[in-house]
């Protein structure tokens, strides 16, 4: 079912509020706090670190800027990631976050559907297919080599240590799944449901290019969608490559906007 255009602006409001704003720690070690005109997830070790929201203008982004470079160079960070949306401003903090170093990675789109229109999907698995629970440390090794398979690319250094104190410290607000044919692992992913929020995020969603065209990934989504729903989460949302944007668009997912990852390595 089509959202339409006014609802879809105040979908995003809340998005940006609840989402981003008022953002929850990955994990016990990680922090959230409001620093200047920016919201900042904090995380010793190996984990992300990153600017998740910013209310800036002409006169304070640069200064800004410099300030959280600071910062994470200061506390000896690695890489720390400034998550840009098209509607934030000023409207050339792109160009700012680049001329103090910041490089822009791949952007994806950010997509919401209703949760009750996403659960209606059909609930059979595509033929060979079963759905594995990721509850322990075997689940989440299944998981990393599809990513592997799926992205082509090396796995974020965080991810598989961020879904594992989820699991072990916040189970009720995530589950991941796997998708197998017979013993081998050819899609992951998982959704995450923190307590008090509007929105389900999913995230993964990476088949294995064999296995790809199957329907594989669509029926993760709405497996997905029915934990969510579970739970009275009114809306999914989701960071969309250019690869699956169509798929979650003929499944009704409409767009909110684009988001640019802006990387800082040290």
């Amino acid at each position: 079912m089509t959202i339409e255009r006014d609802a879809l602006t105040d979908i995003r409001d809340r998005y940006d509020a609840l989402v981003r704003r008022e953002a929850r720690p990955d994990s016990a070690e990680a922090r959230v706090e409001r620093a200047g005109g920016v919201v900042r997830h904090v995380m010793p070790g190996a984990g992300w670190n990153g600017i998740i929201w910013s209310d800036l203008d002409e006169e304070t982004a640069d200064a800004e800027i410099a300030a959280q470079v600071a910062f994470f160079t200061e506390r000896g960070a690695s890489e720390f990631e400034w998550k840009l949306y098209d509607h934030d401003r000023p409207a050339d903090l792109g160009e700012r976050l680049r001329a103090a170093g910041l490089v822009p990675d791949a952007a994806e789109t950010l997509m919401v559907a209703r949760t009750d229109d996403l659960a209606r999907l059909s609930v059979e698995p595509p033929e060979g297919i079963t759905v594995r629970p990721v509850t322990d440390e075997a689940g989440l090794d299944l998981m990393m080599a599809v990513h592997d398979r799926a992205f082509e690319t090396d796995r974020p250094t965080h991810l598989r240590e961020q879904v594992l104190a989820m699991l072990r410290e916040e189970p009720d607000s995530i589950a991941a799944v796997v998708a197998m044919a017979g013993d081998t692992p050819v899609c992951a992913a998982r959704v995450e449901m923190r307590p008090g929020t509007e929105f389900a995020g999913l995230w993964g969603g990476g088949t294995d290019p064999r296995w790809r065209g199957r329907g594989v990934y669509r029926h993760l989504v709405s497996h997905r969608a029915r934990l969510a729903a579970a739970r009275s989460i009114p809306y999914l949302q989701v960071d969309a490559s250019d690869e699956s944007r169509p798929i979650l668009e003929r499944l009704g997912f409409e767009v909110l906007g684009v988001t640019v990852p802006y990387m800082w390595r040290g």
